[in-house]
């Protein structure tokens, strides 16, 4: 049997929609691929991104802003020390890329200029932080890519 052009394109294009359909199918199905959104409540917080802008716009106008280190016990995070510490509120978030089941929030306590996140609440490797604090009425937040 010969196989002229029109059959052989024909058969070409069923061959290539098929390769596409099994990896489509592969790629939905198969629990190892896992597509959630980066944060549960997306769309909630792109509403919130120019509020977050004016923050660090705020955080940014301070003498000082936060600043991080790390030690044997944790992590220090040093909130500026011209500010009365008893005064600033808010939460520290730290978010694991890799694995979002290590996400934590932690409330903003404090009784000197430093808050610390205790080391064994983190595990080597990238985190991102969130710091949104308040003092004196005033809004901030500090955003910073982390390698513990």
């Amino acid at each position: 049997m010969k196989i002229n052009w029109g059959t052989g394109i024909v058969l070409a294009f069923i061959g290539f929609i098929g390769f596409i359909l099994y990896f489509v199918i592969t790629m939905s199905t198969n629990k190892e691929y896992n597509h959630d959104l980066v944060t549960e409540d997306y769309y909630k917080q792109e509403l919130e991104f120019q509020n977050d802008i004016n923050k660090q716009k705020n955080a940014k106008d301070l003498s000082k802003n936060i600043s991080w280190t790390k030690n044997q016990d944790g992590l220090i995070i040093e909130f500026p020390e011209n500010l009365d510490a008893k005064k600033i509120s808010g939460k520290v978030f730290l978010y694991r890329p890799s694995n979002k089941q290590l996400d934590f929030e932690t409330p903003i306590s404090l009784s000197k200029n430093h808050l610390l996140i205790p080391d064994k609440r983190l595990l080597d490797g990238r985190w991102n932080i969130k710091v949104d604090w308040k003092y004196n009425g005033n809004l901030y937040l500090f955003k910073d890519e982390i390698i513990y």
